[in-house]
């Protein structure tokens, strides 16, 4: 699995824990990311839908989700691995943008990267091996990039993995069918349902995932895109249509509360942090269509950049992070039965875990406002 800002790596034992309690037999993982929490609901037997806006998220859910792996012939997929791990480099988008102007991969490796996608895109575009073969080369370049998480800047020495050779390995793949579709959440949610269990995810800042992983968005589209700046950042994220409404502090409140209204579900599993636009009372006013709501906070280390530390574009290391820990919140709403449930299979999972207290909510709000003014 990739690195990867916002990972529910942490807490999927405890999604994976409601969905098992709920007894549900559909699931929609919405902003399904790398899929990690898709794949840990189709392990157990749950039909999912995982969409994504990204180009590469679409490619890890035809990849994760969809493909089921009883309809793969293992010798015709380690065939393919084995052929494409042979290839001899060639120089190509990848070594020119992504490892002489900019410095994400070593030129060996942005060589082979460049000889693989090649041979994809001529050898298995439009096969079911495709998506395969896409996941284990962006996995593979993971493994040897030289950057701090995200590919908004790199560092200014080499990594140490960025010297081991790039090596394509067989994605994990898991028996069972499910749905992977790309597209804007608030368009998409209310067109999908109905599900007995619904995943919301959604972004928490003005950081785009387009630009935060635009190498990843350039493999899967394999366009040569015009690009800018010292990361070689794909022009198009200049344009308005490839900004979603979730990164604006303006539009994302209206964007989610529509997409949690849309949602058709029998539970509705919303995760968000402290760090984000809205507060705790305000994500349970989003779900209070459904009989029951209540809220669990988890206590949690922030993502690897942060403890990494904040770079600038040409990777020098600048000032300091102001914190390595934040608290994850996960509003559960359905029937009070569902809901109830849902909140004694998670307390059991993660011990740590504690109902989150909408006075607590209101405290935190008047903090971040600062001091009130006297008349």
């Amino acid at each position: 699995m990739i690195k990867y800002i916002g990972s529910k790596r942490r807490l999927v034992p405890v999604l994976d824990a409601i969905a098992t309690a709920s007894g549900a037999r559909s699931a929609l993982d919405l902003f399904t990311g790398t899929t990690r929490v898709a794949q840990a609901f189709k392990r157990r037997g749950i039909a999912v839908t995982a969409t994504d806006a990204a180009r590469y998220s679409h490619v890890f859910a035809r990849c994760y989700v969809e493909t089921d792996a009883r309809a793969v012939t293992p010798r015709e997929l380690g065939d393919a691995l084995a052929r494409l791990n042979r290839l001899p480099g060639v120089d190509g988008y990848v070594t020119e943008t992504f490892c002489q102007r900019a410095r994400f991969f070593q030129p060996f490796n942005g060589r082979r990267i460049d000889a693989v996608r090649q041979a994809i895109a001529a050898d298995y575009a439009g096969t079911p091996l495709e998506p395969i073969l896409l996941t284990s080369l962006i996995e593979a370049a993971d493994r040897v990039d030289s950057t701090i998480g995200v590919q908004m800047a790199y560092v200014k020495e080499w990594a140490q993995r960025s010297y081991r050779p790039l090596e394509l390995r067989c994605p994990e793949l898991l028996a069972g069918s499910g749905r992977a579709l790309r597209g804007d959440a608030p368009t998409l949610a209310a067109s999908l349902g109905p599900f007995d269990l619904a995943y919301l995810d959604p972004p928490y800042n003005q950081h785009r995932y387009f630009t935060n992983y635009h190498v990843w968005e350039t493999l899967v589209a394999w366009d040569a895109p015009e690009h800018y700046g010292v990361a070689c950042k794909r022009l198009d994220a200049r344009d308005p249509t490839t900004k979603s409404a979730f990164n604006s502090k303006k539009t994302m409140p209206a964007a989610l509360a529509a997409t949690a209204a849309a949602v058709d579900c029998r539970l509705l599993v919303l995760s968000y942090n402290d760090e984000s636009w809205v507060s705790v009372e305000e994500l349970e006013t989003m779900c209070s269509h459904h009989a029951e709501v209540a809220t669990l906070a988890f206590d949690s280390t922030r993502y690897v950049g942060a403890r990494l530390g904040i770079h600038n574009p040409a990777g020098v290391k600048v000032g300091s992070v102001s914190h390595l820990r934040n608290r994850e919140y996960l509003v559960l709403a359905g029937t009070v039965t569902a809901v109830r449930t849902a909140v004694t299979a998670a307390m059991a999972a993660h011990p740590g875990a504690r109902r989150a207290a909408r006075h607590e909510a209101r405290s935190r709000v008047r903090r971040e406002a600062g001091p009130a003014r006297r008349a």
